[in-house]
């Protein structure tokens, strides 16, 4: 385990050539590990999204929880190119890297859209899947979500960036909005996010996309879960997901942005262990 003072910083393996920096709780229990994907917000890393999540999961099954290629204290290699296929590449080689053979599998946003991309992609290495506000169908780019990838480090747009996260605004104070702009401007963060997805900034939106026909073609019993008044992911993609996918069950979560797991974090941990323990 890492001695460093940031709690953003866990343990670090080489995944498919990376150095890669992850959250490895309760690693001796048994059962099917779960496997959590991070979202893809200025600044964000894994236990940024996950923090207060993670202990609860943690206390029933092993949690792994990664910073991906570009984000967090995850190696950015030169010349690196940032795209669905080589994310995948990158979270199957965690997996092995790690000798879990099969997960459950939750991703975020982005990372919603990746664990779609996986588990079409490799059907056999996931057991369940767990879709939050996620991106991977097509979707016209919102404006939120437009301000998201654009995003150019200051303390103030930071401050808005949060704005755009969360229903309730509460939620959101200086100190956060401090905490995730000094995040943002850490060496090599913000060259990496602002090559991930330039303008015009559809074309990212269409690249995380993966096949309808494969979606449909899923076999996974799926978890779809969205806030109501999401202004950075439409609702209406998890609406299409959860038509899609034959074995999916779709959540609303109302008066909830796009930060579910953590404006609604007890009983979205709720909702989500039991739909994990549920019997297959």
């Amino acid at each position: 385990m890492s001695t460093h003072s940031n709690p953003e910083v866990g343990q670090n393996i080489a995944a498919a050539g990376i150095r890669t920096n992850y959250h490895d709780l309760n690693s001796d229990a048994p059962g099917v590990p779960l496997l959590l994907i991070h979202g893809s917000g200025p600044g964000v890393s894994a236990f940024a999204n996950w923090r207060p999540v993670m202990p609860t999961f943690a206390e029933r099954r092993r949690v792994i929880a990664p910073d991906m290629a570009g984000f967090g204290f995850t190696d950015r290699p030169a010349g690196y190119t940032y795209s669905m296929d080589n994310w995948v590449i990158h979270a199957i080689g965690v997996m092995d890297a790690l000798k879990l053979p099969r997960v459950d599998l939750v991703g975020n946003s982005f990372g919603g859209a990746l664990a779609l991309a996986l588990a079409v992609r490799h059907p056999q290495r996931v057991r369940r899947l767990v879709l939050m506000g996620a991106a991977g169908v097509p979707f016209a780019l919102t404006p939120g979500l437009d301000a998201v990838w654009g995003y150019q480090p200051s303390f103030e747009n930071m401050r808005k960036m949060m704005d755009l996260f969360a229903y309730d605004r509460a939620l959101v104070t200086d100190e956060l909005a401090e905490l995730r702009y000094r995040a943002s401007i850490q060496p090599g963060f913000q060259e990496s996010f602002s090559a991930m997805f330039p303008a015009p900034r559809q074309h990212g939106v269409d690249a995380l996309c993966s096949p309808e026909a494969d979606i449909r073609a899923l076999p996974h019993e799926t978890l779809v879960i969205h806030g109501r008044e999401d202004r950075v992911i439409p609702l209406a993609n998890s609406l299409t997901l959860a038509d899609w996918i034959p074995n999916a069950q779709l959540h609303v979560f109302g008066k909830c942005g796009h930060w579910t797991q953590i404006e609604h974090s007890a009983r979205f941990a709720r909702l989500v262990t039991d739909f994990l323990d549920e019997a297959a």
